[in-house]
């Protein structure tokens, strides 16, 4: 039976996943907490627009794509509290709440170890400095794709990456909210129609091509992997993916059938439909 064995969620973009034993499910298909908060560049503190809807693009700010030592700190949010913690190698880097002095407390500290790191000539680009920490600590927005989603893989997949690497890959290179077992490698990429997740239920969207932030050991930060050649030449892809994008299950423009989301449990069961 397939089944939900770990389950993340990602406070502030790019920085480290919290791992919890459930997960709300918005109404938009978001999850409550997820990517609430992120490092954008200067130039690029106000969302752009795709198809109707708000877009922050992961390469107008700090992203593991191209910031990968960032998977060395370890990051704390207090939601309650909307405080944030950000420690490295064991010492508290900086901690702050999110009012106007705390958010410069934050996007100081950061531009600092970033500019100490190996990527720090990236950060001095024209229109990148000062960063600015955005998000209101509660509003679920800064995914990849301008549509709200919740992202799925199996440890199969995982399983057969690392072996073909010849060394174990860690769950949390991908990013994932979602990581199910007991079924078979890549089978995710299969499937089709409607998913649920315990009593969730889901419509399957596209397969997720990965980037270059897979290459970050999430402990070290140092790009210890080539998980993306690896997908197309070892497992021949044409692009190199791993895992699956859930939407709610209606059309958002079809109010006649309302979806409130709900919660996901590690333990619950995956049934395709």
């Amino acid at each position: 039976m397939a089944r939900v064995v770990s389950l993340f969620r990602h406070p502030i973009k790019g920085f480290t996943p919290e791992s919890v034993e459930s997960l709300t499910v918005q109404p938009d298909g978001r999850i409550a907490g997820d990517r609430v908060l992120a490092f954008r560049f200067a130039d690029a503190i106000a969302p752009e627009s795709r198809d109707g809807l708000d877009h922050w693009p992961k390469a107008k700010g700090l992203s593991l794509q191209d910031f990968p030592g960032l998977a060395a700190l370890r990051t704390d949010y207090d939601d309650d509290r909307q405080r944030v913690r950000i420690e490295h190698e064991g010492s508290v880097l900086v901690e702050a709440g999110l009012d106007d002095s705390g958010r410069g407390e934050l996007a100081d500290a950061v531009t600092e170890f970033v500019l100490a790191s190996p990527e720090g000539r990236r950060i001095r680009r024209p229109g990148r400095l000062p960063l600015v920490l955005v998000g209101d600590g509660v509003t679920s927005r800064f995914q990849d794709r301008a549509r709200g989603y919740v992202s799925v893989h199996s440890r199969g997949s995982v399983d057969a990456l690392s072996d073909s690497l010849g060394f174990g890959i860690d769950d949390r290179r991908f990013r994932s909210n979602v990581v199910i077992d007991d079924v078979a490698p890549w089978s995710e990429l299969d499937w089709a129609g409607e998913l649920s997740i315990g009593e969730v239920t889901f419509r399957t969207a596209g397969p997720i091509v990965r980037c270059l932030a897979t290459h970050a050991n999430p402990d070290t930060g140092v790009r210890d992997a080539k998980v993306l050649t690896t997908l197309t030449s070892a497992h021949g892809q044409d692009e190199p993916t791993l895992g699956r994008l859930l939407l709610p299950p209606q059309d958002p423009a079809d109010a006649s059938a309302p979806w409130v989301g709900g919660t996901i449990s590690v333990g619950d069961e995956v049934r395709a439909h």
